[in-house]
């Protein structure tokens, strides 16, 4: 089959355009770079130059390639250049009637079966190809930033692009070793049409003052595995631009989810842009810089009062989460009472401790002492009465509120005054447990993910009763711990269900609209934002059934009707298809 495109031209030679020509040319095609200017070529050449000197000091490729890589670059000033090209990709600035202008004017210079691409983020690719007389052969082709190393590339087709146009741009996308995905033509494509959305909530999160914004980052990044917490990666992709694109995203959708949170505006029109104006959510040594100016993150919990004494604590529930709590608790060299509802139950939890601690010896993550230590400390036990003595109690039973409210009743009549009682939930109201008891006061979330021993991330949540002193405590447990904990008030979702879940019912949205498939939708998320899982790998390991209470939790609490769970994501859920646990969900797992 002949090599698709031998001649590329790319119009803006900023760093993406400059990028994307360099990948062009490792390939073995001619590129023509086209600038707006004579010195703005010769800036964008220097540019060229440099990073390709930088490739070869960092053994990307040798010298020799890099002298065979410069011969196939030109780059000028003339647009009729274009008129040598078989593809002509756009890459100038997020302006819609400059782009427009240009590709009417590409559309007079360039041959009939010239194919143009449109490096646009968020602008509409049909409007751009309604400049021209061949909107058939007029797509988007969105790179990511740096193009060296990112491989994700969108394919963005019209409703007027030809197919063979598409395929052809796809495969030279495989020939430069990237991985092209499918996408139609609306404001984000795949990835930021999911991650603006996400991004946007964190904002207004951190407005409405609900958490800090080094909790809101933390939360994400140690609950979720996301390489960047959502307020660090708004400085760094820049506050305009995040609003540019989601203003283009809200006037399609008209969602207001995808409105631009007001402190957005309030940044970008006081020059607080991110990273490259020194200062946006955070503040930097200087424009420009990746380093965080040291005190001037949040308030932080300085002068927060002394939390009450825990000598010894007591772990209700026999499953995979309380076992795991009781892991972490004891290796912490805390003494830990694990009451399960009959001494059969609480002595299979202790023999399933057993075995995950006997796992990190083998490991090497923990020395036999340390296990036997860890044992030692643990006592299982059938009666809750065996609890009236411990400074704080950790519940981890089914996530049912009547059978929490229940337990916390019992709680309230068994433990000592002063005594700590912390639920685990993670969409229940913690109010509700505290209300079925006298000491309302004395009780807060204390929300571990799964599993427990592994994720370091434990959020706290203070109910509109808790105590200060009763919130010190368990923060301070957390760092005796080795828990990294994060403050939050409690309502529906906290931090890391409230912003992850409403991103996932996205992807089902857009899946459900036949926008992208599930393997596209996450490929992209994976290869373009450095997700550790795509959302449908997400959703069936998580539970289907588990998502939609979620979301159902999340609807009812906000009544945002951008958050109610997606059709095809009920229709799952009443059909059984749960995820892997029953075999099948977005992918059947039965045949793997």
């Amino acid at each position: 089959m002949e090599r698709p495109f031998p001649t590329v031209a790319v119009v803006g030679l900023g760093t993406m355009g400059a990028g994307i020509a360099v990948a062009v040319a490792r390939s073995g095609r001619r590129v023509i770079g086209i600038e707006a200017d004579e010195a703005s070529a010769a800036r964008a050449l220097a540019r060229i130059e440099e990073a390709t000197a930088h490739a070869v000091e960092r053994e990307r490729f040798s010298a020799e390639d890099r002298a065979a890589l410069l011969g196939l670059i030109s780059v000028g000033h003339d647009l009729e250049a274009a008129a040598g090209a078989d593809l002509v990709v756009e890459e100038v600035p997020e302006q819609l009637e400059l782009k427009r202008q240009i590709f009417a004017e590409l559309d007079r210079i360039c041959p009939a079966e010239t194919v143009l691409a449109t490096g646009t983020t968020a602008l509409s690719v049909t409007r751009i190809a309604a400049a021209t007389a061949r909107p058939e052969r007029v797509l988007g082709l969105h790179f990511f930033n740096p193009v060296h190393s990112m491989r994700l590339v969108e394919v963005v087709r019209t409703v007027l692009t030809s197919p063979q146009a598409a395929e052809d741009v796809a495969a030279l996308a495989r020939e430069l070793d990237k991985e092209p995905v499918a996408a139609g033509d609306r404001a984000g494509f795949i990835v930021n049409g999911l991650l603006f959305a996400y991004l946007n909530q964190a904002a207004a999160m951190f407005e409405s003052r609900y958490a800090t914004r080094e909790d809101i980052d933390a939360a994400m990044r140690l609950g979720c595995g996301l390489p960047m917490g959502p307020l660090a990666l708004l400085d760094l992709i820049g506050i305009d631009t995040a609003r540019t694109v989601l203003e283009a995203m809200y006037e399609q959708s008209k969602d207001r989810l995808h409105a631009p949170a007001p402190i957005l505006g309030q940044l970008a029109s006081a020059g607080l842009l991110g990273r490259k104006s020194g200062r946006g959510f955070y503040t930097y040594e200087a424009p420009g810089s990746s380093k965080v100016v040291a005190g001037a993150a949040g308030a932080g919990r300085a002068g927060r009062v002394a939390g009450r004494e825990v000598r010894s604590i007591g772990v209700c529930g026999s499953g995979t989460m309380a076992t795991g709590i009781v892991e972490v608790l004891a290796k912490a060299g805390y003494p830990v009472l694990l009451a399960a509802r009959s001494q059969e139950k609480a002595d299979r939890a202790k023999a399933q401790l057993a075995k995950s601690l006997e796992r990190s010896v083998a490991k090497g993550r923990l020395t036999a002492e340390q296990r036997d230590a860890a044992l030692a400390l643990t006592t299982p036990t059938g009666q809750y009465a065996d609890l009236a003595g411990v400074d704080l109690v950790v519940e981890a039973v089914a996530e049912d509120l009547e059978v929490k409210r229940q337990l916390f009743a019992t709680l309230d009549k068994i433990c000592k005054p002063g005594a700590v009682l912390a639920t685990t939930t993670s969409s229940l109201p913690v109010i509700s447990c505290a209300t079925a008891t006298s000491r309302p006061q004395d009780v807060i979330g204390m929300h571990f993910f799964n599993p427990a021993p592994a994720m370091k991330l434990v959020e706290v949540v203070s109910t509109v009763l808790t105590s200060e002193d009763v919130t010190s405590t368990v923060l301070e447990l957390c760092g005796k711990a080795r828990k990294h904990p994060v403050e939050c008030g409690d309502r529906a979702g906290f931090i890391v269900n409230a912003l992850l879940f409403p991103y996932l019912n996205d992807a089902v949205r857009m899946l459900q609209e036949h926008y992208a498939t599930v393997d596209d939708i996450d490929t992209a998320m994976k290869l373009g934002c450095g997700y550790p899982m795509g959302p449908f790998e997400l959703l069936d390991v998580v539970g289907l059934d588990v998502s939609l209470t979620i979301e159902q939790v999340l609807h009812q609490e906000f009544r945002e009707p951008g958050l109610a769970a997606a059709p095809l994501l009920e229709h799952l859920v009443a059909a059984g298809c749960l995820g892997r646990k029953s075999g099948r969900g977005f992918r059947d797992h039965a045949r793997r």
